[in-house]
């Protein structure tokens, strides 16, 4: 239990008194009209689903009268098809255009979209579909269908299933194609006109907006309750920090489900008219950031690594010492020039002037073969990011805005900014919204982007909001003299080994990660006497290295046995022990001769790590090394 006081502070109260102020009676529907209004044939949404270019680089674009017309589309037939005010309307695909006509069109039915984490389980599925009862199922393809199967059997509350890609359709009564759907919708719209313009006003700022369903990492998916309130505010007090300037160009690849995403992605972009870049294979993120050349981006630590040892790997691989030299002599600069724009200090005249030089020559070359030249705004979330990675995109002139919230805050409750930076920090807290730690460490948060609680699950909702509305995250941190908010780790993923330590795994992880040979990494000592580690090596990197050391292999599997690969492996983990304390140091390691992803089920659709699956596909290893 906290022994926090009950009430916020004045200034608090203030600044959350302003921003209520600029939202007042406002809802999502309406933010999207205002924008529709504003904007109208500038573009909206883009994909590549089905491009057929020689070249790969066509983008299918919706503006955002054209995406509005496919709104009240799609929205009617769903109106046609029986679905009632506050019905849930579940949607499982992937980042494309389809996905964000079918989220506005059911808020424009008056009802609840929810979009699924195309990675759930077909007993998943039927838990979220049996808890939630959705009147509405909107599916991409064959494997989306297949998972869905025996939730719509077992449905008595489908009313409607609709399938985007039309070779994909289910032998179920109610089911049709996408083009069906939007063409019976354009067809009923005046008869249902009155209806639309009638749910549309009678929706409230207190309406859920969404109900997000967790990943299912430890049990069955919760459902995260988050109404056009929650997420008005998280919006208005995020561009506050973030404060946006000029062109507003956007790429979204995380998926919907997630809460990050789903801000940045979706509402944002029906707030301030940005144009949205939707790619839905993450493996081509890369390729789009090079094509897109956003201005601003967000990306989760896994994503600035594995861009961090990209480049790392041919700076290494630079044959010609002297421009190496001159590279790594200019990282040096933009390193110490973002060092000098933290919070509380200031970058002298000839600091800034030698920056400048490098940042002409060097730098602003190398953001550009990024494809991040344009970026003026970079955010990283859903885990710590690893001071050495953010420092090394402050070597390329970048300050990458860390920021810390979670699905049950719609989003941030603290973050990084122009006004507010501090390397290995998530930053302050946002305007109106409070932070604190409870006397074990654990971070609590509250304000008025709390969810009102889990969907129908009231035990869950006791657990996370207590009697005076804090929100008990589950994570452990520090906040420094000036309120900056740093995060440990997950409370329940805290090692105490037999001794008693306490151990942050994370942290080791990150140091192990820092060799771009080494892909992921899990540290385990759980009531044990030392700590251990199961690597895995970089799919990407790991064969450039070996074969630059000319190495012969056949496969990653056979990489990983190779005593030369094991040697640097063994390196890597020196190297990481040497920056540890002794009950933190990595005593024994095993080099697994697989890749996780997200489809192997090691990893969340985030990227981030699923210790639980971990622990019990490798438990043979992990023993092994306690052998």
């Amino acid at each position: 239990m906290t022994t926090l006081s009950p009430s916020p502070t004045p200034d608090v109260l203030a600044t959350r008194a302003e921003i209520e102020e600029a939202i007042a009676g406002r809802t999502l529907l309406g933010a999207f009209a205002a924008t529709v209004a504003a904007r109208g044939d500038t573009p909206a949404y883009s994909d590549k689903v089905g491009v057929t270019s020689a070249d790969g680089t066509g983008w299918r674009t919706l503006s955002w009268t054209a995406l509005a017309a496919q709104v009240n589309d799609l929205a009617t037939a769903l109106v046609a098809a029986g679905v009632q005010p506050g019905d849930t309307v579940a949607i499982m695909a992937g980042n494309r255009n389809e996905h964000v006509v079918a989220d506005l069109a059911a808020l424009h039915a008056g009802a609840v979209p929810m979009s699924i984490y195309n990675t759930l389980a077909p007993e998943q599925v039927a838990y979220v579909a049996g808890l939630a009862e959705p009147a509405a199922v909107i599916l991409e393809n064959a494997d989306h269908v297949g998972r869905w199967s025996a939730a719509l059997d077992a449905s008595g509350s489908v009313r409607s299933v609709i399938v985007i890609e039309p070779d994909a359709l289910p032998a179920h009564g109610a089911a049709i194609t996408w083009d069906q759907a939007l063409a019976d919708g354009a067809a009923a719209r005046a008869d249902h006109a009155d209806e639309l313009v009638a749910r549309a006003s009678a929706v409230t700022p207190d309406d859920p907006a969404t109900v997000l369903f967790t990943s299912g990492t430890t049990g069955n998916p919760k459902g995260v309750v988050l109404t056009h309130h929650n997420i008005l505010f998280e919006a208005e007090c995020s561009l506050h920090i973030a404060a946006p300037e000029g062109e507003n160009i956007w790429i979204s690849y995380l998926p919907f489900a997630h809460i990050a995403e789903r801000m940045l992605g979706i509402y944002i972009p029906q707030i301030n008219g940005a144009q949205v870049h939707l790619i839905s294979d993450p493996s081509l993120l890369l390729g789009a950031l090079g094509e897109v050349r956003p201005t601003r981006f967000f990306g989760v630590p896994r994503v600035w690594e594995k861009i961090k040892t990209g480049i790392s790997a041919k700076l290494a691989a630079e044959p010609d010492e002297a421009k190496r030299a001159g590279i790594e002599a200019a990282m040096a600069v933009g390193l110490e020039y973002v060092e000098a724009l933290q919070f509380g200090n200031t970058p002298s005249p000839e600091l800034t002037a030698k920056y400048e030089a490098v940042d002409a020559q060097v730098l602003g070359l190398l953001r550009m073969l990024l494809g991040l030249d344009r970026c003026e705004w970079a955010a990283s979330a859903a885990a710590p990011m690893p001071l050495e990675v953010a420092r090394f995109f402050a070597g390329l002139g970048m300050r990458i805005y860390d920021v810390y919230g979670m699905t049950e805050t719609a989003a941030a409750v603290t973050a990084c900014g122009p006004a507010q930076f501090r390397l290995g920090t998530v930053g302050r807290p946002l305007a109106g919204i409070e932070i604190a730690l409870a006397e074990d460490g654990e971070i609590l948060a509250r304000g008025p982007v709390t969810t009102p609680g889990y969907f129908r699950t009231e035990e869950a909702t006791a657990t996370l909001l207590d009697a005076d509305g804090w929100v008990h995250t589950g994570d452990i941190g520090e906040i420094d003299e000036d309120g900056f908010l740093t995060v440990v780790d997950r409370k329940k993923e805290m090692i105490i080994t037999s001794s008693g330590k306490n151990i942050a795994p994370s942290n080791i992880e990150n140091y192990l990660k820092e060799s771009p040979l080494i892909g992921h990494a899990l540290v385990f000592g759980e009531g044990r006497p030392y700590v251990v580690a199961v690597l895995t090596l970089d799919a990407e990197i790991a064969p450039l290295i070996a074969a630059q050391a000319g190495i012969e292999f056949t496969d990653l599997a056979d990489l990983a046995t190779k005593p030369a690969i094991q040697a640097m492996v063994q390196q890597a983990v020196d190297a990481a022990n040497a920056r540890l304390s002794r009950p933190e140091q990595v005593k024994a390691f095993e080099l697994l001769p697989v890749e996780w992803t997200a489809e192997s089920e090691e990893l969340t659709p985030t990227l981030k790590l699923k210790r639980r699956v971990v622990h019990e596909k490798y438990a043979d290893v992990l023993e092994r090394l306690y052998a």
